[in-house]
């Protein structure tokens, strides 16, 4: 397979043409953000972290009957994906309220959410991504009434696969967030579900294990990253590699 001419760069990843019109190549760069590209850094190592945990988790779905966009890990740092016709939207599950879900409305920081909360956001940094509701997702022609309870059903099916996975592994899933697209009319996992898109609580201790040591300066966030990734990648859950 050979990488062809820069199709998208994001964030935090940049994505490729192929010899191939239904294969991309995905590059999870070192670059870090927060608060809207306000604070911005490079942390070296850090794109192959969370290229190995997001290419883990999209095979553990794969094994647990969700589709996603992976097809194989090629080199450190990248992985091959199918090309999907991305959607817009970021959708967004929360166990726990934490982060701007304490900010905007009235939640205790820690607060379970029994059910899980889910909010979809436009995807849209010119915009800062605002929350929609179904009314807008069709007003938009964003997606069809089949297409979102698709997604929102495949979205808390992942919650439960991903919180059993880690709360064997002593860490609490407080909220992450996915994007879909669709493959062929089918609607496909897509971008990546790793330390930069979820928030991560130590169960033991509540220390944070994700992006969020890097938005509020809470320690060394690649020797988070690091712990994290082989705490989840250990079939134990260990912290050895």
């Amino acid at each position: 397979m050979k990488q062809g001419d820069l199709l998208h760069s994001g964030k935090a990843k940049s994505v490729y043409r192929t010899d191939d019109p239904g294969v991309y190549i995905m590059k999870f760069r070192d670059d870090i953000t927060a608060f809207d590209g306000e604070k911005k850094d490079t942390l070296c190592g850090k794109g192959v972290y969370n290229a190995e945990v997001s290419s883990f988790f999209f095979r553990y779905l794969e094994e647990h009957g969700i589709r996603t966009h992976y097809l194989e890990s090629t080199e450190p740092g990248t992985m091959a994906v199918r090309a999907l016709e991305m959607i817009p939207l970021e959708v967004i599950v929360r166990n726990i309220a934490a982060g701007s879900l304490v900010r905007k409305y009235p939640f205790r920081e820690g607060e379970p959410l029994d059910p899980p909360v889910i909010i979809i956001d436009y995807k849209s940094d010119a915009l800062h991504d605002p929350m929609l509701n179904d009314d807008l997702v069709f007003a938009l022609h964003l997606a069809t009434p089949e297409e979102l309870d698709l997604i929102k059903a495949t979205a808390l099916a992942i919650n439960e696969i991903l919180r059993e996975y880690l709360d064997a592994r002593g860490i609490t899933l407080v909220d992450f967030k996915l994007e879909f697209g669709r493959d062929n009319g089918d609607i496909v996992v897509g971008d990546e579900i790793s330390m930069d898109s979820m928030r991560l609580w130590e169960k033991e201790t509540g220390a944070s294990l994700d992006k969020d040591v890097y938005r509020f300066s809470k320690g060394d966030v690649m020797e988070t990253y690091a712990a994290a990734a082989r705490r989840i990648l250990s079939p134990s859950g260990g912290e050895t590699a």
